[in-house]
């Protein structure tokens, strides 16, 4: 009987071990993060780029002009930490796009590019307005996030 509980107990440790161990694993801390979204086209251009509670936009091409830069919410960045970690990054690259209107210029060509701990983890190309599923609510919430000066 005392081995019957002695077993249990040890299990019970070591799978509650394996359990924190996957959760920490999994968890993107934001300080450490770039996120960059890309549409483009033959006319048009915009890069957005988040970072440290920033996002910051660009239509140069070139980077030769200054971005402008808006402060992001914690409550946004906190709500974009946890779509960020839903997402598989290793298989981003895999993901397929569910339209091809950038093939006739129907829409720009997007992608996403997520920077972390010096690892670049980046989509393949898709139309912008129709990401793939999989990382759909990360793109608009992306392109909320910025809110142009009118």
């Amino acid at each position: 009987m005392r081995i019957v509980s002695l077993l249990s107990v040890v299990l019970f440790v070591l799978g509650s071990c394996n359990s924190q161990k996957n959760a920490i694993g999994t968890s993107i801390e934001m300080k450490d993060i770039e996120i960059q979204y890309e549409a483009n086209t033959r006319g048009f251009y915009n890069k957005l780029v988040l970072k440290n509670a920033t996002i910051s936009s660009t239509n140069d091409r070139e980077g030769k002009e200054n971005p402008i830069v808006q402060k992001i919410s914690d409550a946004d960045w906190n709500a974009l930490k946890d779509e960020i970690n839903k997402l598989d990054l290793e298989n981003l690259t895999n993901l397929k796009a569910p339209t091809e209107k950038r093939f006739y210029d129907g829409a720009a060509i997007a992608n996403l590019k997520i920077i972390y701990n010096g690892k670049i983890y980046q989509s393949s190309d898709f139309d912008h307005g129709f990401p793939p599923m999989q990382i759909k609510r990360v793109v608009e919430m992306i392109n909320l996030l910025f809110k142009p000066e009118v």
